[in-house]
């Protein structure tokens, strides 16, 4: 793939735009045009960013769920080619695309940073699970549209302060939040999309889960550890039914229907794909929806 890079590369078939602005990011400085037109992006989370402030990009990464894009954005994304996947990316049909600016991320794309730089200007965030927020600032002044991405975080964050306002005493409970997938359950902690979100609402943890990481492999036999005021669960299903499987062997588990929120009538299944999977700031607003709805709320969007 080095090869078919730097022969493209060669033949002309790459078009760099001239350089405009320095951008400070995770891999370095680099310089940026001012206003990009032909964007790839290469995380689920940065293409939301991106479609939040109006930008449509020219390639995705495909999203996690979907065929290719999440249902949530499937509509802002008709036109959009997939450039394979966030661990996969296809580089020859990247640079087919003739780039104007390449967004990504350490975690995924360190290792093929240098590649990617040679098709583009490239910026690259830190981390991901829930950094979205400061990734979205970085991608959004990447694409010339600081501002609008930092209004649209702000416009957020007095949604989040809206709804855990109404929440009122709501918010002392102890949320507890499961994951399945296909051969495995996680227990998720803090520092993931949804524990993120749930923290800036005001809720509290079960002190299993009361952890700044990201989630947790577990048995059944820890199944007790999911105990909480109220319990939502989402499962990643790539449609080969593994997914739910996983879900419906642990939900008729004795141990899961022994719960006191089970008994309780407080579980929630909630979509994958918004409240873990998308981690960007579309999904963030489809998550306070569900807070709304799941709590009785007066919509407030």
């Amino acid at each position: 793939m080095r090869r078919l890079v730097a022969a493209l590369l060669v033949a002309g078939a790459v078009v760099t735009p001239a350089a405009a602005r320095e951008i400070t990011h995770a891999m370095g400085v680099t310089d940026v045009p001012d206003h990009p037109r032909r964007i790839v992006v290469l995380t689920n989370e940065g293409t939301e960013a991106l479609l939040a402030v109006g930008i449509t990009p020219v390639g995705a990464a495909k999203s996690w769920l979907g065929n290719p894009w999440y249902d949530h954005i499937a509509d802002q994304m008709a036109d959009v080619t997939v450039v394979g996947e966030e661990s996969a990316v296809n580089l020859e049909v990247l640079v087919s695309l003739q780039p104007d600016l390449i967004l990504g991320n350490k975690q995924r794309h360190e290792d093929i940073y240098e590649q990617l730089s040679a098709i583009a200007p490239t910026v690259i965030s830190e981390r991901l699970r829930g950094d979205w927020k400061i990734n979205m600032a970085l991608y959004t002044d990447a694409a010339g549209k600081g501002a609008e991405g930092q209004a649209a975080l702000d416009a957020f964050d007095a949604r989040v302060a809206a709804v855990s306002e109404a929440l009122g005493d709501a918010r002392a409970e102890e949320i507890s939040i499961a994951r399945f997938m296909s051969g495995q359950t996680r227990i998720m902690f803090k520092d993931s999309f949804s524990g993120i979100l749930l923290d800036q609402l005001g809720f509290h943890r079960p002190a299993s889960q009361d952890k700044a990481e990201f989630a947790e492999q577990i048995t059944k036999e820890r199944i007790p550890e999911f105990e909480g005021d109220r319990l939502f669960y989402f499962t990643y299903e790539t449609g080969n039914g593994e997914g739910d499987g996983q879900a419906a062997d642990w939900l008729a588990d004795p141990l899961w229907q022994n719960l006191e929120v089970v008994k309780a009538g407080k579980v929630h299944p909630v979509s994958d794909a918004v409240w873990n999977t998308a981690g960007g700031i579309i999904a963030g607003h489809l998550m306070l929806d569900d807070i709304e709805t799941i709590y009785g709320l007066a919509a407030t969007r």
